[in-house]
């Protein structure tokens, strides 16, 4: 079984019920007492980081994971349809291992899944950026550019988001999918 001597930044281990990676880590060996391992374990799920020590010497749970790229194909119910880059096979997943990212996804775009040994899905990642365009907002108005005044816009794949004033229907923008925020609008 592993211990702490096995630790290495991007280690995937199980600890409280739950999935964390290893961010950094650190071996002590005080003058006096026992040597430890502080951690720094970032939460899959919920990206939440946790400061942790560790004994020396501590047996751990390493979790084997492989990243496969998929294809994403077309909504169907509460499932994204995805297609294997490499056998072609598809594969419904849930939308809920997406969270709030799947409605930036629009089809053919390529996502990422982390799968354990028995080939259940840990996690699944889209792009942290993805260009979309505009299919509703208000027209700006000439002069409105000095503030950085926000409006409602809609985008291809139906997520709203809020843009600012001089973004007209059918600019391609840059989306942030880890916080749904606009970035730039990109150049034709």
């Amino acid at each position: 079984m592993a211990d702490t001597s096995d630790f290495k930044n991007g280690l995937i281990i199980k600890y409280k019920n739950g999935l964390y990676t290893i961010t950094e880590f650190q071996h002590v060996k005080p003058g006096k007492g026992g040597a430890f391992v502080r951690t720094k374990l970032k939460n899959l799920i919920t990206g939440r980081v946790l400061d942790n020590t560790f004994r020396a010497g501590e047996p751990i749970d390493i979790v084997r994971v492989e990243r496969k790229k998929y294809q994403f194909l077309y909504r169907e119910g509460d499932s994204l349809v995805l297609m294997d880059n490499e056998t072609y096979e598809q594969l419904n997943v849930d939308k809920s291992y997406f969270g709030e990212q799947d409605k930036f996804l629009k089809e053919s775009e390529e996502v990422e899944l982390l799968l354990d040994d028995k080939d259940a899905i840990v996690i699944a990642e889209t792009p942290i950026f993805v260009q979309l365009e505009v299919v509703e907002t208000e027209p700006g108005f000439k002069g409105d550019t000095a503030t950085n005044v926000m409006k409602p816009a809609t985008l291809e794949t139906g997520a709203e988001i809020n843009v600012p004033i001089f973004v007209n229907v059918g600019d391609i923008l840059k989306i942030d999918t880890r916080e749904g925020k606009y970035v730039e609008r990109v150049k034709n």
